[in-house]
C-alpha cells in the first residue's frame, strides 16, 4: 500500500496522529506501521536509520556534547470497534490515540522537521510494549544493539496528559500456597481446608499500611494487593490446595531484592514464589537536559504511579521521564481518545526545548 505518512501529513502532529492511529498495529502485528515509519525516516537526510524486527531507530550525528532519546511504542492493545479514528469537537477517538500514537506522532514530527536540534537526538519507535517483556522492542535492542541506547537522558512519550511523570514504581508478583487434606464435605472434620488456611494471608493484606515516599520532590505511594486466588476441587470436597497471587508496587528507592525482603517480612512463615518482577526508576531530574526540559514545561514533576519502560533506561544508567499528550486513564478503553489541544501543546513544548 502507499505510505499514508505523506510529507503534508508529517507537517501537522494532529493529522499525523490520526494517520498513525488508522494503521492498525496490535502487538506482534506492527510490520506495516514500522515499514511506514522507516520509509519516512530514511527520506530524512539528517538521520541515520537502523531497524531490528519491527523496531526502528533513527539518530542525528551533529557532534553535540549530549544525546537525548525520544522513545515511543508502535503497538496497541487489540482493537475494540474503535478504528478507524474519528474526530468529535476537540477529541480524536480511536485505538491507540492516547496510548500512545499521539506521543509517537510528536517524536516522528520532530524527527523529520527539526534537522538541527540543540542536542543530538535518538528516536526509537519500538514494538511489543503492551505484551510480555520477551517481545519488547527496547528489551531486544538492549540485548543485541546496546549502543543504540547510549544517551545522557531519555523521554518516553507515554500518556501523562501533558504532565511530567518522573521515574516509575517497581512491581513484583509473588504466589503463596497453603495445603490441606481432602475430605467429603459431609465429613469435613476429617479434612483440612486449604482455603480456610489462607485467611491469615488475607488478614495480613487487609492490615497492611503502604509507604508514601517522596524522592526529588516526586511522591510515590506503594500498594500491596491480592490479584488472584485459586482453590477448590468440587462442590462436595474439602480443598487440599489454595494459592493467592499478590502484587507489590514499590517506590523506586527499593531494589527488587529489598522488595522481596519486604514481602518475606510481611508473609513470614509462608514460602513465596516470585512470578514476575521489574525494578523501578528514580526520578532522574538532575541531568542538564532534564532540568532544561522541566523549564520548558513550566510545571512541577510528579512521580509515575505504575511501571513503564523508563525503568529499562534507568537500568542502563540513563535518567528518564514520562511525558505525552494522552490521558493515561483512557488507555485501553473502548472510548480511548486524545485532546487535539494536548497534541499541539506537547509539540510546542518539545520544540521549545529542542530547537536551537
Amino acid at each position: 500500500m502507499a505510505n499514508p505518512l505523506t510529507p503534508d501529513v508529517l507537517l501537522d502532529p494532529v493529522v499525523l496522529t490520526r494517520a498513525l492511529v488508522d494503521i492498525e498495529s496490535v502487538s506482534r502485528d506492527e510490520k506495516v506501521i514500522a515499514d511506514c515509519v522507516e520509509d519516512v525516516l530514511r527520506r530524512a537526510d539528517h538521520l541515520s536509520v537502523r531497524r531490528l524486527g519491527n523496531t526502528v531507530m533513527a539518530r542525528t550525528k551533529l557532534g553535540h556534547a549530549q544525546r537525548v532519546i525520544l522513545a515511543g511504542h508502535l503497538d496497541t492493545v487489540p482493537v475494540n470497534d474503535n478504528l478507524p479514528s474519528t474526530v468529535v469537537d476537540d477529541l480524536i477517538y480511536g485505538c491507540g490515540t492516547s496510548d500512545m500514537k499521539s506521543g509517537v506522532a510528536l517524536a516522528l514530527h520532530l524527527a523529520v522537521t527539526l534537522p538541527d536540534p540543540r542536542y543530538d537526538l535518538t528516536y526509537l519507535f519500538y514494538e511489543a510494549e503492551e505484551i510480555e517483556s520477551e517481545f519488547n522492542g527496547l528489551n531486544l535492542v538492549a540485548q543485541s544493539h546496546p549502543k543504540w541506547l547510549q544517551a545522557d537522558f531519555a523521554v518516553l512519550l507515554e500518556p501523562t496528559y501533558g504532565l511530567v511523570e518522573a521515574g516509575c514504581q517497581g512491581t513484583m508478583r509473588v504466589r503463596i500456597r497453603t495445603a490441606g487434606r481432602r475430605a467429603h464435605t459431609a465429613r469435613a472434620w476429617r479434612g483440612v481446608n486449604a482455603i480456610h488456611a489462607m485467611g491469615e494471608v488475607l488478614r495480613r493484606l487487609e492490615d497492611y499500611h503502604p509507604r508514601t515516599v517522596t524522592i526529588d520532590g516526586c511522591t510515590y505511594r506503594e500498594g500491596l494487593s491480592a490479584v488472584r486466588i485459586d482453590g477448590g476441587i468440587a462442590g462436595n470436597v474439602v480443598p487440599d490446595e489454595c494459592s493467592i497471587d499478590v502484587n507489590l508496587r514499590f517506590a523506586p528507592d527499593r531494589s527488587e531484592k529489598q522488595a522481596l525482603e519486604h514481602l518475606q517480612e510481611i508473609f513470614h512463615g509462608y514460602e513465596l514464589e516470585v512470578t514476575d518482577s521489574a525494578p523501578g526508576a528514580l526520578p532522574g531530574l538532575s541531568a542538564a537536559p532534564a532540568r532544561e526540559f522541566l523549564a520548558a514545561i513550566g510545571l512541577e514533576p510528579a512521580g509515575k504511579l505504575g511501571w513503564t519502560d523508563v525503568a529499562r533506561f534507568a537500568a542502563l544508567g540513563i535518567p528518564a521521564l514520562n511525558y505525552g499528550p494522552g490521558d493515561p486513564a483512557l488507555a485501553h478503553a473502548p472510548d480511548e481518545h486524545v485532546e487535539i489541544g494536548k497534541i499541539r501543546d506537547g509539540s510546542a513544548t518539545l520544540y521549545r526545548w529542542l530547537a536551537p
